[in-house]
């Protein structure tokens, strides 16, 4: 199928949106393209920031594309907020289109209170959280999730007196599950971490918790999630739920559009369900299919979803999709480089989170795209390979 588009419009100016503009021209697509940001700034990663940028290694995480080279229309500063069919509404007046990306990322969430919170989404938020980490601070994180234990990283090193409030049982019990999210707890030490708490509101001088008491801050961050950005889509005749719904060519409802990135609720062939995957390397890879799909090609966008997350001296990684297991089985002692991997009910393995056994995700990650079969006696043994344990 030859679909004559002309004027591709790239919503989101982030990993998603530049990844797609350059998608596009790759493909020879040889039409106008123009890419809005609702950030001033030119695209920039966002890892680094919770990583480098707030360690102060760096001052910045731009990419490398020359959208002049790409012949790109680029309007930095610029909000979508609103779409109907062939247009888009902006801060600065209508753009018309044939093709759309629709890249917009997902929002943090926010507490209530009166009293200053910051969050961790933006090149800005970063630099700002950046000069309030000094010794001393009391930095009291909401949340101790991937984000919150990067931030946590960041103030102890720094020399704050950090307290964490998780309102799970455990550290990443969102995120893995309290079983797995416990065997991080000795990574907390030095750090006055609170599960089974819940915050009522963010206040002038700290935070109330849910059910009476105070924790005292100079720094309140709040890190317990985001929701997609999709709130200028509200009244477009397009499938919303939990993002924007797409195909596994990463098709919306609405014809030449597509979505991709923290936005995009995508459908997987390989886990027979509806994903909407936040991290880096969906960014990175979903612009290729997006591409091909607007300009007519046959595409599947069906990726073993990978991120990865540097916490307290460890790198955690992880692949897959483990709600789609149905046992965990560890490898490695907790107190040392570990790895657990969930099962499916087919001995298939449907996801791996590696600490410090970079070995295990590489392969894991191998073997899950396989879609092989593993043999539990000789996987629990670290010391041999993953490939190894295939049946």
């Amino acid at each position: 199928m030859v679909i004559h588009v002309n004027h591709v419009v790239v919503v989101g100016a982030g990993l998603a949106g530049v990844r797609s503009v350059e998608a596009l021209r790759a493909r020879g697509f040889g039409g106008k393209i123009t890419l809005i940001g609702q950030e001033r700034h030119r695209p920039y990663d966002r890892p680094p920031l919770s990583k480098a940028v707030l360690m102060g290694e760096t001052d910045s995480s731009f990419v490398g594309s020359d959208l002049a080279a790409l012949e790109t229309d680029f309007r930095p500063g610029v909000t979508a907020t609103a779409l109907r069919a062939g247009a888009v509404e902006t801060t600065e007046g209508e753009l018309g289109y044939d093709g759309l990306v629709i890249a917009s990322g997902a929002d943090p969430i926010r507490l209530p209170g009166d009293g200053p919170q910051h969050v961790l989404r933006t090149l800005d938020d970063a630099l700002e959280l950046r000069a309030l980490l000094v010794p001393g601070a009391r930095v009291a994180i909401i949340g101790a999730g991937w984000i919150g234990a990067e931030v946590a990283t960041a103030a102890r090193r720094k020399g704050c007196a950090v307290t964490v409030i998780e309102a799970g049982p455990a550290p990443l019990t969102q995120a893995v599950g309290a079983e797995l999210g416990a065997r991080t707890l000795p990574w907390y030490e030095g750090i006055d971490l609170r599960l089974d708490t819940m915050v009522s509101s963010v206040d002038e001088g700290g935070v109330t918790l849910v059910g009476g008491g105070t924790v005292a801050a100079d720094v309140v961050v709040t890190g317990i999630g985001v929701r997609p950005a999709v709130e200028w889509l509200a009244d477009a005749d397009l499938d919303l739920h939990n993002g924007v719904v797409t195909d596994e060519h990463l098709r919306t409802s609405l014809p030449n559009v597509v979505a991709v990135g923290d936005c995009a609720a995508w459908w997987s062939r390989r886990y027979g369900r509806r994903l909407r995957v936040e991290h880096w390397d969906t960014a990175l890879g979903a612009p290729e299919v997006a591409a091909a799909t607007l300009l007519g090609e046959e595409a599947v966008y069906d990726p073993v979803p990978y991120f990865w997350s540097e916490q307290f001296g460890h790198m955690v990684q992880y692949a897959g999709h483990h709600p789609a297991g149905e046992r965990v089985i560890y490898r490695g002692d907790a107190t040392g480089k570990w790895s657990a991997l969930w099962l499916a009910a087919d001995d298939t393995l449907a996801a791996v989170m590696a600490v410090d056994r970079p070995r295990d995700l590489v392969q894991g990650r191998r073997i899950i795209e396989a879609g092989h079969r593993l043999d539990e006696e000789r996987l629990v043994d670290p010391d041999v390979p993953l490939r190894d344990c295939v049946v």
